[in-house]
């Protein structure tokens, strides 16, 4: 029952919190709070992405409220997010649980190596938002909600500050808004499959809400390397326990 969850709010306001910091959807603790419950690997991962749906859309009111993202590069990345859920939201009904995990160890392992604090410190305004990469930043993060249930903040933001050379700051904001998109695609499909469980999402998403709309607002009171050595240190912690978890899976099978 969703009230059993009640005791796991406070996870889910430290979900909120980093939401609205670093443009991630909630998933990174979402994921392996339902495991640990008992949920199945498809189970927990759609569960994740109807968390992950409130507390997206808390963050993304704040960052759009705030003025400093350009619509037009909100709805590049948006649609490239929807793209990607709606091709990959089913995707993973053919795979077992321990492939689902193996590929989310393999993909925070990889992050964990490449993010870099950047050396330029140029204001927002000095760097040009070039649209067909923000899409394809977009399809990443529709893939990694639609077929892992993470929201793919984790992936996004280091894409759009290494490879297009946006400011961290204004990638977290878009993440956020494409985490936003992609999630709200991909909760439509595990909702009618019944994959998710729309009580437990909405309960720990709704707690994740109040703290992401808090922490996005104060998202510019913290330097940019302190964000990424952040993002750095949680890519190393979920790669370690997602292939912990794959393992034991693989071995139990």
């Amino acid at each position: 029952m969703p009230w059993d969850l009640l005791p796991l709010l406070p996870l889910g306001l430290l979900a909120g919190l980093l939401s609205g910091l670093l443009g991630i959807g909630g998933g990174l603790v979402f994921s392996p709070l339902l495991l640990a419950m008992g949920l199945t690997p498809h189970q927990a991962l759609a569960t994740s992405t109807l968390a992950i749906l409130p507390t997206t859309m808390s963050g993304s009111w704040a960052h759009l409220r705030s003025g400093q993202v350009p619509p037009r590069a909100v709805l590049a990345i948006a649609a490239g997010a929807i793209a990607g859920a709606m091709v990959f939201s089913r995707a993973g009904d053919g795979l077992q649980g321990w492939h689902l995990l193996s590929l989310q160890a393999l993909m925070y392992g990889v992050l964990a190596l490449v993010i870099s604090p950047r050396r330029s410190d140029s204001a927002d305004a000095d760097v040009r938002l070039p649209l067909p990469g923000l899409t394809a930043v977009g399809l990443v993060a529709g893939w990694s909600s639609g077929l892992l249930g993470v929201g793919g903040g984790l992936v996004m933001v280091p894409l759009m500050v290494q490879g297009l050379k946006i400011r961290v700051y204004q990638a977290i904001r878009l993440s956020t808004i494409a985490v936003c998109a992609s999630a709200a695609t991909a909760a439509i499909t595990f909702t009618g499959d019944g994959r998710g469980n729309l009580g437990m999402g909405f309960l720990l998403g709704g707690a994740a809400a109040v703290a992401a709309q808090w922490s996005a607002s104060r998202l510019q009171s913290v330097s940019e390397t302190k964000l990424v050595w952040l993002l750095r240190a949680l890519c190393a912690l979920l790669a370690l326990d997602a292939g912990r978890r794959a393992v034991q899976l693989a071995l139990s099978a």
